[in-house]
C-alpha cells in the first residue's frame, strides 16, 4: 500500500505539472530526464554514501533547489513561472496528502523519525487538506477573486515544507545531523522514495515559488 500511495502522489504531482505548464514539453522531458536520472543513481547506492563534506544526498536535493532559484533570477524563468496556471498551482497541493500518508507508513516502518511525521513536527498535511478548499474559495472558475488570501495561505504553507524539509534534512544520517539518530532518515536514500526530496518537494516548492510571485505582482497592479 505505502508504494501504490506513493506512485500515485507522483503520478498526480507529475499530471498537475504539466497541466500547469499548458503540456509543455520542455517540462514533461525535464521532469522524466530527472526522474530516470536519479533514479539509475539511486540504484548504484550512490545518495546512502553521506560521510564526507558535502554528502552526497546534496547531489539529490540540490540541483532542483538551484534550478528553482535560477528560474526566480532569470528573464526566461520568470516568464516560464508566470506562464504556470495559478489554479492549478493551487489544486496540485492536495499531494502533500498522500506523501504524509507515506512518510507515516515509511516511520512505522522503522526507515523515517516519527518527526518528520504528523505524529511529531510535521504539519504539511495541513496544506494538502486545505488546499481544495482554498482552491474553491479563491477561484469563480478560472478567475482568481481572492489574491490576498491565497498569498498569505501559500506563506503559510510554505513554512510547512521548509519546516519537513529541515527535519528530514537534520534527520538524515550526515555531518549534519542534528535529531534521531537512534531512527534516522534513510528512506530518501532509496528507490523509488528518494523522489521524494528529489522531485516531490521540488515540485511543491516550484507551485509556492511561482505562484507568490504571480500573487505579489498582482497585488501590486493599480
Amino acid at each position: 500500500l505505502t508504494y501504490v500511495v506513493f506512485l500515485a502522489a507522483m503520478a498526480l504531482a507529475q499530471w498537475y505539472l504539466l497541466k500547469a505548464s499548458n503540456s509543455s514539453k520542455t517540462v514533461l522531458y525535464a521532469m522524466n530526464g530527472w526522474l530516470l536520472f536519479i533514479t539509475a543513481v539511486g540504484m548504484t547506492g550512490f545518495y546512502t554514501r553521506n560521510e564526507t563534506l558535502p554528502p552526497n544526498m546534496v547531489f539529490l536535493v540540490g540541483p532542483p533547489l538551484l534550478l528553482i532559484i535560477g528560474l526566480l533570477l532569470s528573464r526566461s524563468g520568470k516568464a516560464f513561472l508566470d506562464s504556470l496556471d495559478l489554479s492549478t498551482l493551487t489544486w496540485m497541493h492536495i499531494i502533500r496528502v498522500p506523501i504524509e500518508l507515506t512518510l507515516l507508513w515509511l516511520y512505522e516502518a522503522d526507515k523515517i523519525p516519527q518527526l518528520m511525521t504528523f505524529e511529531g513536527r510535521n504539519f504539511d498535511i495541513i496544506s494538502g487538506l486545505t488546499a481544495p478548499i482554498v482552491a474553491w474559495n479563491v477561484f469563480k472558475g478560472a478567475e482568481l477573486t481572492r489574491p490576498r488570501q491565497l498569498l498569505v495561505w501559500n506563506i503559510f504553507c510554505l513554512g510547512l515544507v521548509i519546516n519537513v524539509m529541515t527535519h528530514g534534512i537534520l534527520s538524515a544520517p550526515t555531518p549534519f545531523q542534528q535529531f534521531a539518530f537512534d531512527h534516522p532518515n534513510i528512506a530518501v536514500f532509496y528507490v523509488p522514495f528518494n523522489w521524494l526530496p528529489g522531485f516531490l518537494v521540488p515540485v511543491v516548492l516550484l507551485a509556492h515559488a511561482a505562484s507568490i510571485r504571480r500573487l505579489i505582482r498582482i497585488l501590486r497592479t493599480p
